[in-house]
């Protein structure tokens, strides 16, 4: 490529605040639930890099031909890849993560089957000139002029300087599967690598039965407990996890839990799982919550626990009757019941379109 930017950059990264910022100079944009990617194009030729500055281009080929057709002949775009959910609400994170897979065949169907889409929110360069050092509001300017025509699954974000208008997209865009709004600076230039933007994301919190946990990588202490939370019908369900424990608090928590674990699988709602896990283990084959995709050297086996323990903790999103991100531990609830920890208590947001988000004017 020839580009005035060449693969790879890091993208410019935000940090966490718990309330939008007001005031002049504010520039202000929802925050995807997605891959963030920066799309290089040099004529006909594109790459598509991760945040960890690693090749996207193979696990998306049907966003190729439309980022052809809709971004300029020569530039660098930042933004996000997602996917919208099949039954119109919202993103589906789930569907993203299986995008990533080592076989090309799979990739094929699955570009079918879940098609991606790229929001772009950022311009990089355009022709020979890089736009590193221009402030936000030049470069927005041009993205804005340059995607004017663009068409789905190609999406300039969309963006406002009213803070009154972000607050309410804080909230609406929340049932879309966004994790919040994103506050630049319409000043700053393109800070790579760097925290400089400013994330405001959902944090709620609820009160999740113990079922067990998980020794930390290190083999010393408690790595995470898992979570679970009760339907209607009485059945226990895996939400997530709790972890980022120091070292001194992951010993305490494995001597505080170890009384749980003696006869923890009498009754236990999810002992099916545990003595899969525990034959698959012995025989060395691979089995549900035995490992990741993501990193083969992971392991996910766990330690049952007596339903006995009730936990306050932080979410951010509900999908799919799961925790999306990671949660924390607040502090223990020995005034509520493991049976009373159920999913009626937790606030869910109405289904938003995700054509309703990228519908709006920038």
């Amino acid at each position: 490529m020839t580009l005035p930017i060449t693969p790879p950059i890091s993208p410019m990264l935000a940090k966490a605040a718990t309330e939008i910022p007001a005031g002049e100079g504010w520039h202000y944009e929802p925050k995807w639930d997605g891959f963030r990617c920066i799309v290089f194009r040099d004529g006909d030729h594109i790459e598509l890099a991760s945040r960890n500055e690693r090749p996207f281009t193979r696990y998306f080929p049907e966003l190729l031909t439309p980022l052809l057709n809709s971004l300029p002949e020569r530039c660098v775009v930042d933004g996000e890849i997602v996917v919208p959910a099949t039954d119109d609400r919202g993103l589906d994170f789930d569907a993203l993560l299986q995008r990533i897979h080592p076989a090309e065949s799979r990739v094929r169907r699955l570009s079918v089957e879940t098609p991606a889409s790229f929001v772009a929110f950022d311009l990089l360069a355009l022709g020979d000139d890089s736009l590193l050092d221009r402030p936000l509001a030049d470069r927005h300017r041009l993205l804005a002029e340059q995607l004017a025509t663009a068409t789905a699954p190609i999406y300039l974000c969309p963006s406002t300087n009213d803070a009154a208008v972000a607050q309410h997209w804080f909230t609406e865009f929340e049932g879309a599967g966004l994790d919040g709004v994103v506050a630049k600076r319409l000043s700053d230039p393109y800070t790579p690598d760097k925290r400089t933007l400013v994330k405001v994301k959902h944090q709620r919190t609820a009160d999740c039965v113990i079922a067990g946990y998980r020794i930390h990588k290190d083999g010393n202490g408690v790595g995470s407990l898992l979570l679970g939370l009760y339907d209607d019908d009485g059945d226990l369900h895996h939400v997530g996890v709790v972890a980022s424990f120091s070292v001194k608090r992951r010993a305490e928590l494995l001597a505080e839990l170890e009384p749980l674990t003696h006869n923890a699988l009498d009754n236990h709602p999810w002992k099916d799982w545990a003595e899969w896990m525990t034959r698959a283990g012995e025989s060395g084959t691979r089995m549900p919550g035995g490992g990741s995709r993501w990193n083969a050297g992971k392991d996910l086996r766990w330690v049952p626990l007596r339903i006995e323990r009730v936990a306050e903790v932080t979410f951010g999103q509900l999908q799919e009757g799961r925790f999306r991100h990671g949660s924390q531990f607040l502090r223990w609830r020995p005034d509520r019941e493991p049976e009373s920890c159920r999913y009626s208590q937790l606030e869910v947001a109405s289904p938003v379109a995700f054509a309703s988000v990228v519908g709006r004017p920038t």
